[in-house]
């Protein structure tokens, strides 16, 4: 087995981020312990278990791109959940890791851990249809959709829509929730300052 420094450049980031993460022995030493089994075992498997990952990952987490898989989204979508024009939902969530010694206080997120901040999408089926690691957890959730091919796909699109939270901007392709307390203050004191005006 190769040392982790000797990864092949051409991984992407994602099965780097595995990769380091289950080649620790630390952490394949309490796995074997808790099996029975020794670390050696765990290694061997966990590297077999990637590989077959890395072969399938683009049969297993497959974005909906063509108008056939966005209309069956879409119809799942609604007949699970009575939401139109939705084919998802999408969030981003922090992944503990060591802190890089190149650029490594890009890493830290707002709570001060040094993190991957990871978007993912998910179906009505809660399937991964999508999952980007490549961003520092010092970066916004609505940085990330921005720059994702994800967002580029669904604003080429239209006429379809993700759903996330309030860490996103609304826009055509993002459905985010309406803040009604903050709305209906704003418009209270809109209205008030129009009438006013009269």
């Amino acid at each position: 087995m190769k040392k982790l420094g000797e990864v092949p450049c051409d991984l992407s980031i994602e099965s780097r981020f595995f990769l380091r993460y289950l080649s620790d022995p630390g952490y394949q030493k309490g796995i074997g312990a808790e099996l029975g089994v020794s670390q050696a075992t765990v290694s061997r498997t966990v590297n077999a278990v990637i590989d077959s990952i890395i072969a399938h990952a683009n049969e297993w987490i497959k974005f909906p791109t063509t108008n056939s898989e966005i209309a069956e989204a879409k119809q799942l979508w609604q007949r699970k959940y009575k939401f139109p024009t939705a084919i998802g939902v999408i969030d981003c969530s922090h992944i503990g890791i060591l802190k890089p010694k190149l650029h490594g206080d890009k890493y830290i997120n707002r709570k001060g851990k040094t993190t991957l901040n990871v978007q993912a999408t998910c179906d009505a089926k809660e399937v991964f249809t999508s999952v980007g690691v490549s961003w520092p957890g010092s970066v916004h959730d609505s940085r990330i959709w921005k720059n994702s091919q994800v967002c580029l796909q669904l604003r080429n699109k239209g006429n379809s829509v993700l759903i996330g939270d309030i860490g996103y901007g609304i826009e055509s392709c993002l459905m985010t929730p309406f803040d009604c307390l903050s709305n209906a203050s704003s418009l209270i004191q809109n209205g008030i300052h129009s009438l006013k005006n009269v």
